[in-house]
């Protein structure tokens, strides 16, 4: 049943997002508050705005403007020209426009501020070693550097900024941009990149290093739409360009003190400038904690429970074709085997070509992850079964297939049960991953507590998460004692090969 209403929701979303504007944001808190901005502009001129938040970078974002999956998002002018639409020979805002609507996206004229990329040390270190901009940087070989994870591999990153300047640093590392900044503070790392609109700058007493060879290019900030928006919903249009020329860099830096360090829902953040700058009545839909914890429960379970019927279906068939036929055998729990070996993460990112964002691809991974407990349980089970009663069953002239369903199969059912519920309890804590790619559940607390530092979002995120796991595993010790025969159950484990959390016997 599951899985067939996850196979019928395509057919919803695309009746519902024919009125639908969804605006995506990256997973950095501006793009977040941007996006809030946007999605609260749209609802107060009678559109049905959704916010996609946190969706994650440059890249993954852009694609899923591309595909439809989403309508708008908000960038930046050098990003665009620098890392999404790279050898394009862009130099001015109208080769700028043309390039985007060969591609079929629209740009609004920018928003009033600049958020450049730049370098930034603790002023103290700064000040000590007598470096002011990023051509001192090369005297000093010793300094740690620690860059957000994309600016290592951006166009307009690290690689061409160690070019541009001959920087002979070695130890260089990738970090979170929101934990490099307490890095900074605590001596981690002596440098880092960072936003100019950062509110963390003033807070960190940093010293912005002068970027005298001008490397880094203009960051104008911007929506990104689709052209085809202008003909499904003018009034969205309309509220984008809007927000053209509103927002100085002043008010972008106060915005991001009050969510990042005040701790001010982005929501609400968004709701205050509206009503403030441009007299507009927002209505932030800000969820208290029990409706925000049962939203994130069921999306959580669902991705748990469609992953996991959709494993025990294909699973349990292959686990009986590999007992049957020993080299098919070996090939099929071989590959499952190498797929389980992925990075769930790198899993996650391999399924987003072929499935977009959201929940599909989320479940597709969780589903691979599920199979190699289950297919090799089965497995076990079926080849521990003692000779005599195989060779009984065969006496009593019973069809091969009536043999495997009334005897086989439930004598295997206590290890077939353990390699389901081993999937089951993993399957809960690796679908917290899903909130990378959009697909919510109990990491998106996590991944918000994680940008904010906020230690309570994050217990809110995983405290549920682990009570799930606990009460999973309480549920199938239960279903065991139902399914199981006494005597089978007591001689289980000693009996029964187990699959421990690594997937190995």
């Amino acid at each position: 049943m599951a899985v067939a209403l996850w196979l019928c929701l395509p057919l919803v979303q695309s009746c519902s997002r024919r009125s639908q504007v969804t605006i995506g944001s990256k997973a950095f808190t501006e793009s977040v508050i941007l996006g809030e901005i946007a999605t609260e502009l749209i609802r107060a001129g009678g559109g049905d705005g959704r916010h996609q938040r946190e969706l994650g970078g440059t890249r993954l974002v852009w694609d899923a403007l591309l595909k439809g999956e989403i309508d708008a998002y908000p960038e930046y002018t050098g990003t665009i020209t620098n890392e999404i639409l790279v050898g394009r020979r862009i130099h001015t805002s109208e080769q700028l426009r043309e390039a985007l609507a060969q591609e079929g996206i629209a740009m609004t004229a920018p928003l009033g501020f600049d958020d450049s990329y730049a370098l930034g040390m603790r002023e103290d270190v700064a000040q000590k070693l007598g470096i002011r901009s990023i051509s001192d940087l090369p005297s000093h070989p010793e300094l740690k550097f620690g860059f957000s994870n994309e600016f290592l591999d951006r166009g307009d990153g690290w690689p061409a900024l160690r070019a541009a300047y001959q920087l002979p640093h070695m130890h260089v590392t990738g970090i979170t941009h929101d934990i490099a900044y307490r890095a900074l503070a605590e001596g981690s790392i002596d440098l880092t990149d960072l936003y100019s609109t950062d509110a963390e700058i003033a807070y960190y007493h940093l010293r912005v290093l002068r970027d005298d060879l001008g490397h880094f290019p203009r960051y104008e900030a911007v929506f990104l739409y689709r052209a085809d928006l202008q003909k499904r919903s003018r009034d969205a249009v309309a509220a984008l360009n809007r927000l053209a020329g509103r927002i100085d860099p002043a008010q972008m830096i106060a915005m991001n003190e009050q969510a990042k360090l005040q701790r001010i829902p982005e929501a609400r953040v968004a709701a205050d400038f509206l009503a403030e700058s441009m007299s507009v009545a927002g209505r932030p839909m800000a969820q208290g904690f029990w409706g925000r914890l049962a939203q994130r429960t069921w999306e959580h379970f669902e991705l748990v429970a469609v992953s996991l019927a959709a494993a025990v279906i294909v699973a349990i068939p292959l686990g009986v074709v590999a007992a049957s036929f020993p080299r098919t055998g070996q090939v099929i729990i071989g590959v499952i085997a190498g797929i389980y070996t992925i990075p769930s993460l790198a899993l996650l990112v391999f399924m987003l070509p072929i499935l977009g964002i959201g929940w599909k691809p989320a479940v597709a991974a969780l589903f691979l992850y599920s199979l190699l407990p289950i297919v090799r349980n089965t497995h076990a089970g079926l080849l521990g079964i003692p000779l005599a009663v195989r060779e009984s069953a065969e006496t009593l002239g019973l069809p091969a297939l009536a043999r495997l369903i009334r005897i086989e199969l439930p004598l295997a059912s206590p290890a077939i049960l353990a390699g389901i519920q081993t999937s089951a309890v993993l399957n809960v804590g690796t679908a917290t991953l899903g909130a990378l790619i959009g697909a919510g559940g109990y990491g998106q607390p996590i991944l918000t507590g994680i940008r904010l530092d906020n230690h309570q979002l994050i217990l809110e995120g995983a405290v549920p998460a682990a009570l799930m796991a606990l009460l999973v595993q309480g549920a199938f010790e239960l279903v065991g004692r139902w399914l199981i025969p006494r005597g089978m159950r007591a001689g289980k484990e000693e009996s029964t090969p187990q699959m421990d959390t690594d997937g190995h016997r």
